[in-house]
């Protein structure tokens, strides 16, 4: 084995987890819509682009044009418009619209509540103040359709709660599974209701 080799192999045993989000990437239809709600209206900074006839990973002949957004922190988010792209199809179940979304920290409640405002003063519709107990939220779209949420931390220590979460993760695998057996997710959703009053920050 070459020394090189070798130092590879160390490098990644001794890894850690990424060290920040880089870029989350999007599909767009309207670029120029995107450029404007993402600088004006939340901000941030237009940082780069890209402009390319085929995808470099894959070598698909896409056309398209690539823009990066950079929030406080220097992460970004990003999206593609390709020429002659169609419309993506309608999810199959509306949870698939909510559940996906992109969470951007606002840095405390007051900042939340002062985002809800400059967004009614653009005349864009919102969900919330949503009161999560752990966080503080309010929910919207992007001009793509993009659901985001501005959020606040309101307990601190709600990310120190790895233990319970492998718990959580090993229950919810057995319950689905009787589920599937039982062909009624009754016992599933009793233990939802049960975890739901015991997480950190709930109300009771």
């Amino acid at each position: 084995m070459t020394e090189g080799k070798v130092r590879n192999q160390q490098d990644t045993l001794n890894t850690g987890p990424p060290r920040m989000l880089h870029h989350t990437a999007y599909v767009t239809h309207d670029v120029s819509a995107t450029v404007d709600f993402y600088t004006r209206v939340l901000r941030m900074k237009l940082i780069s682009s890209v402009i390319d006839d085929a995808i470099p990973s894959t070598g698909d002949p896409f056309p398209y044009i690539h823009l990066f957004f950079e929030m406080a922190d220097g992460s970004t988010i990003a999206f593609f418009e390709s020429l002659d792209l169609p419309p993506a199809p309608a999810p199959s179940h509306p949870a698939y619209d909510i559940f996906n979304h992109l969470a951007l920290d606002a840095g405390s409640v007051e900042a939340v509540d002062g985002w809800a405002r400059h967004l009614t003063a653009e005349g864009i519709d919102y969900i919330g103040p949503v009161k999560h107990g752990i966080i503080y939220s309010i929910y919207f779209r992007d001009p793509n359709g993009l659901r985001l949420e501005l959020t606040a931390d309101v307990v601190p220590e709600w990310k120190l709660h790895g233990a319970q979460a492998a718990e959580d993760v090993a229950k919810w695998q057995e319950l689905k599974e009787r589920s599937a057996k039982e062909g009624s997710s009754d016992s599933a959703v009793a233990w939802i209701k049960e975890r739901r009053l015991s997480r950190p920050g709930a109300h009771h």
